[in-house]
Formats: C-alpha cells, sequence, structure tokens
C-alpha cells in the first residue's frame, strides 16, 4: 500500500472508533489499515472465513469486498460494482461512485484511468476514503459462515466469533481435509483415510487407507488354504501345500516314468493301489529304455522328489546290474549273452517291485483298519458299559444308563472297517425336557461321561441290567 504525504492531499484512513488520522501521516495509517483487513480477509472459499490462511490469501490476490451473508441483504449503495460484494474500505470518486480500495486501484492500473462505471477520467490521487460508508457497512448483521452455526453479529465482531465457534473448521494435520475444530480428535483417530496404524499381526506401521495393500502382504495375517481352507498364517501357506494340504494337486509319485496323473494329496495313496501295474510297466520301459541305450540306470535320488522312498529303495537294486568294471556297453565287443542276462535282471526287478507293492497295500489296509488300542484288547469285546450325562449341581443326580455287551454279536467283534454299521445301542436315552428338570446343561454346555470295563475270561462276570438290541441280531442275543 503506498503512502502519500500529507501535504499533497493523501488518503487518510479512518479508525473503526471513527477518528480521522490527522495527527498520523499517512504511512501510519495505511499500515493500522492493513491489519484491520487482514482480520476481516475473505476465506479462498465462496461464503466461509478462514482466519489462518487469510495472510497467504492476501499475498496472493488483492483483498476485495467483505463475501459474507448479511442479515438484511446488503443494500446496492454498499455494494462495489466491480466485485459485486460489501465495500471494504470504502473510497469515493469524483464523479461520485463508490469501490472497494483495492478494487478500484487495481481497475485504474490495469484498464487505463478512467471510472469503471461513467468512464471518466479519473487516477489514484483522486480517490478519498468514505469513512461515513465504511462505518456502515462494519455496523451491518452478518451470519457466521460455518456450517451448523445460526449465530448473527456485526461484522466488525465477525473475526472474534470465528476465533471461538465450535463450527469452525480447520485443515486435519493428516489428511488436509477441511474438519470442524470441535470434532478433530475424533477425525484423526477415528475416522481419517491417513491415520497412522499398526498391524496387530506383524506389527508394521502404514496409514489407514493403506491397510487392505498391507493386509494382502502381510506375512503373518491369517488366511485360509484355498484347497482346504484350514486357517494359517500367510507365511506358513506355501510350506502347506507342498508338504502338508491333503487336497493340494500333486503329481503321481511315477510321474518321472512316465505316468501323467495328477490327484489330491489324499488320493495319491488310492492311486498308487489301483495302478500299481502300470506303475511297474512304466519303470521297467524306462530301465529298458536306458539298458538299450547302453546306459547304467543311476540312483532314483537323483530323478527328483516325485519318486517315493519305497520306489527309490527297489530301484537301487539297479545298479548292480552293470558288474565290477562299469557301464553296459552294446558295442561289438560285448558277449552275446549280456542282453538276454540284463533283461532277465530287469524282469526279477520287476517281480520283485510287483511282490512289495502287494505287502504294502496288505500294511496300508492292516493299518488303516486298526484301531489305537485293539491290539491290547481281547476280543470279542466284554464288558460293562457306562454312559452318563453329568448334572451339573451340587448334588450331581446324573443320568445313567449300563449296558452288558453281547460277544455273540458283530457289534462288539474286532474292527475291520474305520465304521462299524452294526449299531448297539439305545433308542432313548433321554427325553429333551428331562434337560432342564436339573442342571444338566450349564453355560450352553452339557457334559457326558463313558466308562468302558472290559472283562476277561478269568474275571467274574458282574450282572447288572441289559439292553435288548435292535436289528436282524436281536434274536441271537435272546439265545
Amino acid at each position: 500500500m503506498a503512502c502519500f504525504d500529507s501535504s499533497k492531499g493523501s488518503l487518510e484512513e479512518d479508525s473503526y472508533e471513527g477518528a480521522v488520522g490527522g495527527e498520523l501521516s499517512g504511512c501510519a495509517l495505511a499500515m493500522m489499515e492493513k491489519e484491520r483487513e487482514s482480520l476481516l480477509s475473505p476465506s479462498e472459499n465462496h461464503g466461509t472465513f478462514n482466519s489462518s490462511s487469510s495472510s497467504s490469501f492476501q499475498a496472493a490476490t488483492p483483498l476485495q469486498g467483505y463475501d459474507v451473508e448479511f442479515d438484511p441483504s446488503l443494500e446496492s449503495k454498499y455494494e462495489c460494482p466491480i466485485c459485486l460484494m460489501a465495500l471494504r474500505n470504502a473510497v469515493q470518486t469524483p464523479c461520485g461512485h463508490r469501490f472497494c480500495k483495492n478494487c478500484i486501484e487495481k481497475s485504474i492500473r490495469d484498464t487505463g484511468q478512467r471510472c469503471p462505471v461513467d468512464n471518466e477520467m479519473l487516477s489514484e490521487d483522486q480517490l478519498f476514503p468514505d469513512n461515513f460508508a465504511k462505518r456502515e457497512i462494519l455496523s451491518l448483521t452478518v451470519r457466521c459462515p460455518n456450517s451448523g452455526c445460526a449465530d448473527k453479529m456485526e461484522l466488525r465482531h465477525l473475526e472474534n466469533h470465528l476465533a471461538l465457534c465450535q463450527f469452525a473448521t480447520v485443515p486435519c494435520p493428516q489428511c488436509q481435509q477441511s474438519v470442524r475444530k470441535s470434532h478433530l480428535e475424533e477425525h484423526t483417530t477415528v475416522e481419517c483415510q491417513r491415520r497412522p496404524m499398526s498391524c496387530p499381526d506383524c506389527v508394521a506401521s502404514f496409514v489407514y487407507e493403506d491397510r487392505e495393500l498391507h493386509e494382502q502382504q502381510c506375512p503373518f495375517a491369517n488366511v485360509k488354504c484355498q484347497y482346504c481352507e484350514m486357517d494359517l498364517i500367510r507365511d506358513q501357506m506355501e510350506s502347506h501345500c507342498d508338504t502338508d494340504c491333503p487336497k493340494a494337486p500333486i503329481a503321481c509319485n511315477f510321474s518321472t516314468f512316465g505316468c501323467k496323473e495328477r490327484m489330491q494329496r489324499h488320493n495319491l495313496a488310492q492311486h498308487m493301489q489301483e495302478f500299481t501295474q502300470m506303475h511297474m510297466r512304466y519303470m521297467a520301459e524306462f530301465l529298458r529304455g536306458l539298458s538299450l541305450n547302453g546306459t547304467t540306470p543311476k540312483s532314483l535320488w537323483a530323478l527328483g522328489p516325485s519318486v517315493s522312498s519305497e520306489d527309490q529303495g527297489a530301484a537301487a537294486l539297479v545298479p548292480a546290474s552293470s558288474g565290477p568294471r562299469g557301464p553296459v556297453s552294446c558295442s561289438s565287443n560285448c558277449a552275446p549273452s549280456q542282453p538276454s542276462e540284463e533283461m532277465q535282471r530287469i524282469r526279477d526287478m520287476d517281480g520283485r517291485l510287483v511282490k512289495q507293492d502287494h505287502q504294502l497295500r496288505e500294511l496300508i489296509i492292516f493299518k488303516e483298519t486298526q484301531g489305537a488300542f485293539d491290539a491290547q484288547l481281547t476280543w470279542p469285546l466284554q464288558g460293562t458299559i457306562r454312559l452318563a450325562i453329568l448334572d451339573h449341581g451340587p448334588e450331581g443326580q446324573h443320568h445313567m444308563e449300563v449296558m452288558e455287551t453281547k460277544p455273540d454279536l458283530q457289534a462288539f467283534q474286532k474292527p475291520t472297517i474305520l465304521r462299524n454299521p452294526k449299531g448297539f445301542g439305545y433308542v432313548t436315552f433321554m427325553h429333551l425336557h428331562q434337560l432342564n428338570q436339573r442342571a444338566y446343561v450349564k453355560d450352553d454346555t452339557m457334559l457326558i461321561r463313558c466308562e468302558v470295563t472290559p472283562r476277561f475270561d478269568n474275571m467274574p462276570h458282574r450282572e447288572g441290567p441289559t439292553v435288548q438290541p435292535r436289528g436282524p441280531e436281536a434274536s441271537v442275543s435272546r439265545d
């Protein structure tokens, strides 16, 4: 803002109290006015005030009129013809028109020394402050520009109100979003997309908006196996699928020898049993091809991880056919009996592999049908079975039923399959309505106790209540 010498008729700015600056220099008055203008500068957004950004906005663009909502509406005589807002630091021209001080000065510099209204010649030194209009405008009633605030006050008091208004907004220090001061703490800790977070699994730090990306990469995040849906941590997934997952697709153990089948891991044993002969043919053809090519079959340990331990053990016999002098050669120096001897060895090894496979299959079937303690018991099972639903109450009046085993029934014979289809038990053990008569269910939990007391041949028979079996075997038990 330029400072004019008072002796040359410089502009004298009035204070908020209306005193004319007759005792101050023009430069001092200009500085006071600049300070007041900074207090009532408009924000960058239409219809709002922002005291924190007023100074930077003032440095970027000259201050125009007051862009606020007047109540009642602003009279046209107090409106600047250039910015169409309420006059800020009103000045008059010799031709009788009012303008904002900054608006008319900029117009004179940019468009020529003429009045924008009537095009009369006009220079900056012809402008003089309209202190009356200035005081009138500062006394007008305005509404608070903050959304949600219904307060009204004189324009001169607006800046003080904004400093205390509970609906005033400030930029979030994390995301720069405009937020009410009263909600700033909640926003920065709960709502802000840029708020800092810490992974509960790996304790890594990141901002909230990057959480999905981190969850997709976190090595300790809980994930489900895509094949068996087992809950794992991501760092275990690769090892689980490679070695443990029962439903992960894998190649046959004889893939090295030519089998192209792929199956779920838990179906591998069944595949090996069903296609034993085919696998033996694959191996025989593989070994025959090595022999006819004049090379000695190497240890199957070098053929890859797909070969099982039993296959490796069976093939370990093959190098013996090369003899103490190294590989078998098909050159003209070979004895005529060598090819037939080699083929005989291959046929013998093929027979041994088939025999070992049959033995392995029998062992697998025996293992699958054996219970954990079957070998420790005397069959058929003889003894007493007690079933009870326990009473949680202090009296402990349990509901108990006792049955004696029936050795003649198939239900008590030694197991031969995983589940015995011949059942033996109670048609009705306890009616549902009886569960509520005592404390059989507590905290949504019911306790069931089963006691099996085996009776050997040299032990006395314990008499007790028996239960008649159901089904076609009932006649056997009655005999």
